[in-house]
């Protein structure tokens, strides 16, 4: 698994993305929690905030991990399901606690959030933690999210920013290279395992370009919510009607 070849072309980041979550599964709360600085939960809360979930909604949850959006917006009322590449993140997230009583189940479903297996407007909402920045085609998942929400449908997404400024871009990759190198060593004896994350992040076309893309997929209303003083960012667009 070569971080080297990983971005040579979309197929092959679609296999190293593969390979590399299904290695990584069982850390993967402890990880986003240790590089977050503890605050990956607290960021997701407020994505599910602002997805102002009401009862009876139909959600999806991409690139769902352990489960954690998707069992929170159905807290809220919504029928979820989430969707994830990784067999061992799905059986992660069915063991989590189940949503309070009185609340709808989640699904969890294995699939490809670059080809879903939903019918065209289907969703209310479709939500995704980190999910957008390792997809091989960025504008064709996007496009496919589009395809499946309804008009007017409302889209989250949260993830890594990439910051405009040089200096911060370069101290914050740094920060990330650095503690992923000893964490992969630590958990994996690859110090590669999550350099994968600032490489990623070199690639991205960061928050605004991600917003452009939106746009170019018929979203409306897009907003680049800053978190973290704009390390990492919340998006919010909906569905043209």
């Amino acid at each position: 698994m070569s971080l080297r070849t990983a971005f040579d072309s979309p197929d092959r980041k679609h296999a190293h993305v593969r390979r590399l979550f299904a290695t990584i599964a069982d850390r993967y709360d402890l990880i986003t929690a240790v590089l977050s600085c503890g605050q990956d939960a607290r960021w997701k809360r407020r994505l599910v905030a602002l997805a102002h979930v009401r009862t009876g909604d139909r959600a999806l949850d991409l690139a769902c991990g352990t489960g954690d959006i998707a069992l929170a917006v159905a807290a809220r009322g919504a029928r979820t399901i989430g969707l994830d590449i990784t067999m061992r993140m799905l059986q992660l997230a069915r063991a989590k606690p189940a949503p309070p009583a009185g609340a709808p189940p989640v699904f969890f479903l294995a699939g490809d959030m670059a080809s879903l297996p939903f019918a065209t407007g289907t969703f209310d909402l479709v939500t995704t933690g980190y999910g957008l920045r390792n997809v091989p085609d960025l504008s064709a998942a996007i496009a496919e999210i589009a395809r499946v929400l309804k008009p007017g449908g409302r889209l989250l997404s949260l993830d890594f920013n990439r910051p405009q400024s040089a200096l911060l871009r370069g101290a914050y990759l740094g920060y990330l290279t650095a503690v992923g190198a000893t964490l992969g060593w630590m958990l994996h004896r690859d110090p590669d395992t999550y350099r994968y994350i600032p490489a990623s992040i070199r690639r991205y076309p960061g928050a605004e370009g991600v917003a452009d893309r939106f746009r170019a997929q018929g979203f409306a209303d897009v907003r680049v919510v800053p978190v973290l003083f704009g390390l990492m960012s919340l998006h919010l667009a909906e569905r043209a009607r």
